[in-house]
Protein backbone atom coordinates (compact mmCIF):
# COMPACT_ATOMS: atom_id res chain seq x y z
CA UNK A 1 0.00 0.00 0.00
CA UNK A 2 1.44 3.35 -1.07
CA UNK A 3 1.01 6.05 1.56
CA UNK A 4 0.81 9.78 1.04
CA UNK A 5 2.96 11.97 3.25
CA UNK A 6 0.17 13.63 5.20
CA UNK A 7 -0.50 13.95 8.89
CA UNK A 8 -3.58 12.19 10.22
CA UNK A 9 -5.48 11.64 13.47
CA UNK A 10 -7.62 8.53 13.25
CA UNK A 11 -10.18 7.38 15.80
CA UNK A 12 -9.93 3.64 16.34
CA UNK A 13 -13.29 2.01 15.50
CA UNK A 14 -12.17 -1.26 17.12
CA UNK A 15 -11.38 0.18 20.56
CA UNK A 16 -12.46 -2.25 23.33
CA UNK A 17 -13.72 -4.68 20.68
CA UNK A 18 -10.66 -5.65 18.63
CA UNK A 19 -10.68 -6.99 15.10
CA UNK A 20 -13.64 -9.35 14.47
CA UNK A 21 -11.25 -12.03 13.22
CA UNK A 22 -9.40 -11.94 16.58
CA UNK A 23 -12.61 -12.28 18.61
CA UNK A 24 -11.59 -9.49 20.94
CA UNK A 25 -8.76 -11.48 22.54
CA UNK A 26 -5.72 -9.45 23.60
CA UNK A 27 -2.62 -11.65 23.13
CA UNK A 28 -0.34 -9.38 25.17
CA UNK A 29 0.68 -10.55 28.63
CA UNK A 30 0.36 -8.46 31.81
CA UNK A 31 2.43 -10.82 33.99
CA UNK A 32 4.88 -8.16 35.12
CA UNK A 33 5.86 -9.98 38.35
CA UNK A 34 7.36 -12.88 36.39
CA UNK A 35 9.42 -10.42 34.35
CA UNK A 36 10.73 -8.62 37.42
CA UNK A 37 11.79 -11.90 39.02
CA UNK A 38 13.87 -12.96 36.04
CA UNK A 39 15.37 -9.55 35.32
CA UNK A 40 16.67 -9.47 38.89
CA UNK A 41 19.20 -12.04 37.65
CA UNK A 42 20.67 -9.48 35.26
CA UNK A 43 23.29 -6.90 36.26
CA UNK A 44 22.21 -3.27 36.05
CA UNK A 45 18.50 -4.16 36.01
CA UNK A 46 17.67 -1.04 38.01
CA UNK A 47 14.55 1.09 37.79
CA UNK A 48 14.67 4.10 35.46
CA UNK A 49 13.37 7.54 36.50
CA UNK A 50 10.05 9.23 35.83
CA UNK A 51 10.67 12.92 35.13
CA UNK A 52 8.07 15.65 35.50
CA UNK A 53 8.65 18.78 33.40
CA UNK A 54 7.00 21.95 34.70
CA UNK A 55 8.46 23.97 31.84
CA UNK A 56 7.12 21.77 29.04
CA UNK A 57 3.78 21.28 30.81
CA UNK A 58 3.34 25.04 30.86
CA UNK A 59 4.45 25.37 27.25
CA UNK A 60 1.87 22.81 26.13
CA UNK A 61 -0.84 24.29 28.33
CA UNK A 62 -1.50 21.13 30.31
CA UNK A 63 -1.42 20.22 34.01
CA UNK A 64 1.40 17.65 33.90
CA UNK A 65 3.79 16.04 31.45
CA UNK A 66 5.79 13.05 32.68
CA UNK A 67 8.63 11.41 30.79
CA UNK A 68 9.54 7.80 31.58
CA UNK A 69 13.26 7.99 30.93
CA UNK A 70 14.56 4.81 29.26
CA UNK A 71 17.76 6.36 27.93
CA UNK A 72 20.03 4.45 30.30
CA UNK A 73 18.06 1.24 30.83
CA UNK A 74 20.55 -1.46 31.94
CA UNK A 75 23.36 0.58 30.42
CA UNK A 76 22.13 -0.21 26.88
CA UNK A 77 20.46 3.09 26.10
CA UNK A 78 16.88 2.05 25.35
CA UNK A 79 13.76 0.32 26.62
CA UNK A 80 14.56 -2.66 24.41
CA UNK A 81 17.15 -3.74 26.97
CA UNK A 82 14.17 -5.29 28.76
CA UNK A 83 13.02 -7.46 25.87
CA UNK A 84 15.51 -9.94 24.41
CA UNK A 85 17.53 -10.03 27.63
CA UNK A 86 14.43 -11.15 29.53
CA UNK A 87 13.66 -13.92 27.03
CA UNK A 88 17.24 -15.22 27.11
CA UNK A 89 17.23 -15.13 30.92
CA UNK A 90 14.05 -17.22 30.87
CA UNK A 91 15.79 -19.78 28.65
CA UNK A 92 18.72 -19.91 31.06
CA UNK A 93 16.35 -20.42 33.99
CA UNK A 94 15.00 -23.53 32.27
CA UNK A 95 18.48 -25.11 32.39
CA UNK A 96 19.77 -24.07 35.83
CA UNK A 97 18.24 -23.28 39.21
CA UNK A 98 18.42 -20.43 41.67
CA UNK A 99 20.90 -22.54 43.67
CA UNK A 100 23.27 -22.88 40.71
CA UNK A 101 26.63 -21.13 40.82
CA UNK A 102 27.33 -17.92 38.95
CA UNK A 103 29.59 -19.80 36.56
CA UNK A 104 26.78 -22.24 35.79
CA UNK A 105 24.47 -19.34 34.94
CA UNK A 106 27.14 -17.71 32.78
CA UNK A 107 27.63 -20.87 30.70
CA UNK A 108 24.05 -22.15 30.73
CA UNK A 109 23.38 -21.31 27.07
CA UNK A 110 26.85 -21.92 25.63
CA UNK A 111 25.41 -24.40 23.13
CA UNK A 112 22.91 -21.92 21.66
CA UNK A 113 23.09 -19.24 18.96
CA UNK A 114 20.49 -16.48 18.82
CA UNK A 115 19.87 -14.50 15.65
CA UNK A 116 17.66 -11.53 14.81
CA UNK A 117 17.30 -8.52 12.60
CA UNK A 118 17.30 -5.14 14.30
CA UNK A 119 17.13 -1.42 13.76
CA UNK A 120 19.76 -1.20 16.49
CA UNK A 121 18.28 -1.37 19.99
CA UNK A 122 16.81 -4.89 19.92
CA UNK A 123 20.16 -6.12 18.64
CA UNK A 124 21.92 -4.55 21.60
CA UNK A 125 19.56 -6.26 24.04
CA UNK A 126 19.98 -9.63 22.34
CA UNK A 127 23.76 -9.30 22.25
CA UNK A 128 23.93 -8.30 25.92
CA UNK A 129 21.59 -11.08 27.02
CA UNK A 130 23.46 -13.71 25.03
CA UNK A 131 26.77 -12.66 26.59
CA UNK A 132 25.32 -12.85 30.11
CA UNK A 133 24.49 -16.53 29.70
CA UNK A 134 27.26 -17.70 27.38
CA UNK A 135 25.30 -17.84 24.12
CA UNK A 136 26.38 -16.62 20.70
CA UNK A 137 24.47 -13.76 19.03
CA UNK A 138 24.21 -12.90 15.34
CA UNK A 139 22.53 -9.60 14.42
CA UNK A 140 21.42 -8.59 10.92
CA UNK A 141 21.34 -4.84 10.30
CA UNK A 142 20.20 -3.04 7.16
CA UNK A 143 22.37 -0.50 5.37
CA UNK A 144 20.24 2.29 6.88
CA UNK A 145 21.15 1.51 10.50
CA UNK A 146 23.78 3.97 11.82
CA UNK A 147 27.26 2.44 11.94
CA UNK A 148 27.65 3.25 15.64
CA UNK A 149 24.94 0.68 16.44
CA UNK A 150 26.95 -1.99 14.63
CA UNK A 151 30.01 -1.08 16.69
CA UNK A 152 28.10 -1.13 19.98
CA UNK A 153 26.59 -4.53 19.16
CA UNK A 154 30.02 -5.92 18.25
CA UNK A 155 31.38 -4.61 21.55
CA UNK A 156 29.01 -7.05 23.30
CA UNK A 157 30.61 -9.93 21.41
CA UNK A 158 27.93 -10.41 18.77
CA UNK A 159 28.52 -11.04 15.07
CA UNK A 160 27.01 -8.31 12.86
CA UNK A 161 25.86 -8.89 9.29
CA UNK A 162 24.92 -5.92 7.12
CA UNK A 163 22.09 -7.12 4.89
CA UNK A 164 19.44 -5.34 2.82
CA UNK A 165 18.30 -1.77 2.37
CA UNK A 166 15.70 -1.71 5.15
CA UNK A 167 14.53 -3.59 8.23
CA UNK A 168 12.21 -5.87 6.27
CA UNK A 169 15.05 -7.06 4.03
CA UNK A 170 17.41 -7.61 6.96
CA UNK A 171 14.72 -9.64 8.73
CA UNK A 172 14.32 -11.82 5.63
CA UNK A 173 18.07 -12.45 5.70
CA UNK A 174 18.01 -13.35 9.39
CA UNK A 175 15.13 -15.79 8.86
CA UNK A 176 17.04 -17.50 6.07
CA UNK A 177 20.21 -17.80 8.16
CA UNK A 178 18.25 -19.16 11.13
CA UNK A 179 16.67 -21.87 9.01
CA UNK A 180 19.95 -22.78 7.33
CA UNK A 181 21.99 -23.00 10.55
CA UNK A 182 19.29 -24.18 12.98
CA UNK A 183 19.78 -21.06 15.12
CA UNK A 184 17.15 -19.63 17.48
CA UNK A 185 15.41 -16.71 15.77
CA UNK A 186 14.53 -14.19 18.48
CA UNK A 187 12.68 -11.36 16.79
CA UNK A 188 10.72 -8.62 18.52
CA UNK A 189 8.16 -8.94 15.71
CA UNK A 190 5.33 -11.48 15.39
CA UNK A 191 3.85 -12.87 12.19
CA UNK A 192 1.74 -15.83 11.16
CA UNK A 193 3.42 -18.91 12.62
CA UNK A 194 5.91 -16.95 14.76
CA UNK A 195 4.98 -15.77 18.28
CA UNK A 196 8.33 -15.48 20.11
CA UNK A 197 8.01 -11.70 19.81
CA UNK A 198 5.23 -11.85 22.42
CA UNK A 199 7.78 -13.00 25.00
CA UNK A 200 10.05 -10.11 24.04
CA UNK A 201 7.12 -7.72 24.50
CA UNK A 202 6.48 -9.17 27.95
CA UNK A 203 9.83 -7.80 29.07
CA UNK A 204 8.66 -4.25 28.34
CA UNK A 205 5.99 -4.51 31.05
CA UNK A 206 8.52 -3.58 33.72
CA UNK A 207 8.99 -0.14 32.20
CA UNK A 208 5.25 0.48 32.07
CA UNK A 209 4.63 -0.74 35.63
CA UNK A 210 7.39 1.50 36.98
CA UNK A 211 5.87 4.52 35.25
CA UNK A 212 2.31 3.82 36.37
CA UNK A 213 3.35 3.17 39.97
CA UNK A 214 5.14 6.53 40.17
CA UNK A 215 2.56 8.76 38.48
CA UNK A 216 1.08 10.87 41.28
CA UNK A 217 -2.00 11.75 39.24
CA UNK A 218 -3.79 9.38 36.90
CA UNK A 219 -2.79 10.09 33.28
CA UNK A 220 -5.52 11.35 31.00
CA UNK A 221 -3.42 10.73 27.87
CA UNK A 222 -0.58 8.37 27.01
CA UNK A 223 1.28 8.97 23.73
CA UNK A 224 3.20 5.93 22.47
CA UNK A 225 5.51 6.09 19.47
CA UNK A 226 5.42 2.95 17.36
CA UNK A 227 7.47 0.96 14.88
CA UNK A 228 6.13 -2.57 14.42
CA UNK A 229 3.99 -2.14 17.56
CA UNK A 230 5.53 -4.28 20.30
CA UNK A 231 6.46 -1.50 22.74
CA UNK A 232 3.12 0.35 22.63
CA UNK A 233 1.11 -2.88 22.80
CA UNK A 234 2.78 -3.90 26.07
CA UNK A 235 2.40 -0.46 27.63
CA UNK A 236 -1.20 0.00 26.47
CA UNK A 237 -2.36 -3.42 27.67
CA UNK A 238 -0.94 -2.84 31.14
CA UNK A 239 -2.35 0.71 31.16
CA UNK A 240 -5.85 -0.68 30.66
CA UNK A 241 -5.29 -3.02 33.62
CA UNK A 242 -4.19 -0.09 35.79
CA UNK A 243 -6.57 2.63 34.59
CA UNK A 244 -9.51 1.05 32.80
CA UNK A 245 -10.89 2.43 29.55
CA UNK A 246 -11.35 6.11 30.47
CA UNK A 247 -7.93 7.43 29.43
CA UNK A 248 -6.85 8.11 25.86
CA UNK A 249 -3.97 6.09 24.43
CA UNK A 250 -2.63 7.52 21.18
CA UNK A 251 -0.24 5.72 18.83
CA UNK A 252 2.28 7.94 17.01
CA UNK A 253 3.97 6.99 13.70
CA UNK A 254 5.98 8.78 11.01
CA UNK A 255 4.10 9.93 7.91
CA UNK A 256 6.57 7.77 5.96
CA UNK A 257 5.56 4.58 7.78
CA UNK A 258 1.97 4.64 9.13
CA UNK A 259 1.69 0.87 9.10
CA UNK A 260 -0.42 0.58 12.26
CA UNK A 261 -2.75 3.44 11.31
CA UNK A 262 -3.31 1.99 7.85
CA UNK A 263 -3.82 -1.49 9.30
CA UNK A 264 -6.48 -0.13 11.67
CA UNK A 265 -8.11 1.64 8.73
CA UNK A 266 -8.11 -1.61 6.75
CA UNK A 267 -9.19 -3.78 9.67
CA UNK A 268 -6.25 -6.13 9.16
CA UNK A 269 -2.45 -6.15 8.88
CA UNK A 270 -1.22 -4.37 5.75
CA UNK A 271 2.19 -3.47 4.30
CA UNK A 272 2.94 0.15 3.46
CA UNK A 273 5.59 1.74 1.27
CA UNK A 274 7.14 5.16 1.66
CA UNK A 275 10.33 7.13 2.00
CA UNK A 276 12.92 6.93 4.76
CA UNK A 277 12.04 8.76 7.99
CA UNK A 278 14.49 10.40 10.38
CA UNK A 279 12.61 8.47 13.08
CA UNK A 280 14.63 5.39 12.18
CA UNK A 281 13.43 3.00 14.88
CA UNK A 282 9.82 3.84 13.93
CA UNK A 283 10.34 3.49 10.17
CA UNK A 284 8.70 0.07 9.77
CA UNK A 285 6.53 -0.96 6.86
CA UNK A 286 5.12 -4.25 8.22
CA UNK A 287 3.32 -4.58 11.57
CA UNK A 288 3.87 -7.13 14.28
CA UNK A 289 0.60 -9.02 13.86
CA UNK A 290 -0.01 -9.91 17.51
CA UNK A 291 0.90 -6.40 18.62
CA UNK A 292 -1.53 -4.96 16.07
CA UNK A 293 -4.33 -7.21 17.37
CA UNK A 294 -3.61 -5.93 20.87
CA UNK A 295 -3.49 -2.27 19.88
CA UNK A 296 -6.82 -2.58 18.08
CA UNK A 297 -8.38 -3.36 21.48
CA UNK A 298 -6.47 -0.98 23.75
CA UNK A 299 -5.80 2.24 21.83
CA UNK A 300 -8.22 5.07 21.18
CA UNK A 301 -6.41 6.90 18.35
CA UNK A 302 -3.64 6.52 15.78
CA UNK A 303 -1.81 9.54 14.38
CA UNK A 304 1.15 10.47 12.21
CA UNK A 305 3.75 13.19 12.51
CA UNK A 306 6.28 14.54 10.02
CA UNK A 307 10.05 14.34 10.33
CA UNK A 308 10.09 18.11 10.88
CA UNK A 309 7.83 17.71 13.93
CA UNK A 310 10.23 15.20 15.47
CA UNK A 311 13.23 17.44 14.77
CA UNK A 312 11.56 20.46 16.35
CA UNK A 313 10.51 18.46 19.40
CA UNK A 314 14.03 17.13 19.73
CA UNK A 315 15.37 20.68 20.05
CA UNK A 316 12.87 21.51 22.80
CA UNK A 317 13.66 18.34 24.71
CA UNK A 318 17.40 18.89 24.43
CA UNK A 319 16.99 22.42 25.78
CA UNK A 320 15.30 20.89 28.82
CA UNK A 321 17.94 18.22 29.52
CA UNK A 322 15.82 15.51 27.90
CA UNK A 323 17.99 14.86 24.89
CA UNK A 324 16.96 11.80 22.88
CA UNK A 325 16.65 10.73 19.23
CA UNK A 326 13.92 11.74 16.74
CA UNK A 327 12.29 8.37 17.47
CA UNK A 328 12.46 8.99 21.21
CA UNK A 329 10.98 12.48 20.77
CA UNK A 330 8.00 11.37 18.69
CA UNK A 331 5.54 11.07 21.56
CA UNK A 332 6.23 14.63 22.72
CA UNK A 333 6.17 15.87 19.12
CA UNK A 334 2.64 14.54 18.67
CA UNK A 335 1.05 16.64 21.43
CA UNK A 336 0.93 19.86 19.41
CA UNK A 337 -0.92 18.28 16.49
CA UNK A 338 -3.23 16.28 18.74
CA UNK A 339 -4.35 19.49 20.45
CA UNK A 340 -5.75 20.64 17.10
CA UNK A 341 -8.39 17.91 17.28
CA UNK A 342 -11.31 18.56 19.66
CA UNK A 343 -11.77 14.85 20.28
CA UNK A 344 -8.29 14.64 21.83
CA UNK A 345 -9.73 16.54 24.81
CA UNK A 346 -6.31 17.93 25.72
CA UNK A 347 -6.69 20.98 27.95
CA UNK A 348 -5.24 22.65 31.05
CA UNK A 349 -6.37 19.71 33.21
CA UNK A 350 -4.62 17.04 31.13
CA UNK A 351 -1.98 14.73 32.58
CA UNK A 352 0.20 13.37 29.78
CA UNK A 353 2.55 10.41 30.08
CA UNK A 354 5.36 9.99 27.52
CA UNK A 355 8.31 7.65 27.06
CA UNK A 356 11.84 8.70 26.14
CA UNK A 357 12.55 5.36 24.54
CA UNK A 358 16.23 5.80 23.71
CA UNK A 359 19.27 7.97 24.10
CA UNK A 360 20.68 9.87 21.10
CA UNK A 361 22.30 7.62 18.48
Amino acid sequence: MDVTQKKEYLKNPYFKLGFPQDRGVDPTSTNVDAVKKLLDLCPKAAKTPLIKSEVLSKKMGVKNIWFKDERERMGLGSFKALGATYVIASHAAEKVSSQSSLDEWKSSLSDRTYISASAGNHGLSLAAGARLFGARAVIYLSKNVPSNFAKRIKDYGADVVIYGNDYEESLAGAKQAADLNKWFLLSDVTWDGYDHGLKVMEGYLVMAAEAFDECIDKPTHIFLQAGVGGFPASVATLARKYYGNEIQIIIVEPTEAPVLLESIRAGKAVTVTGGVSNMGRLDCKNPSTKALSSLAITCTHFMTIADEDASNALKELKANNLNTSPSGAAGYAAITDAKNFIESQIDHNSNILLFLTEKPA
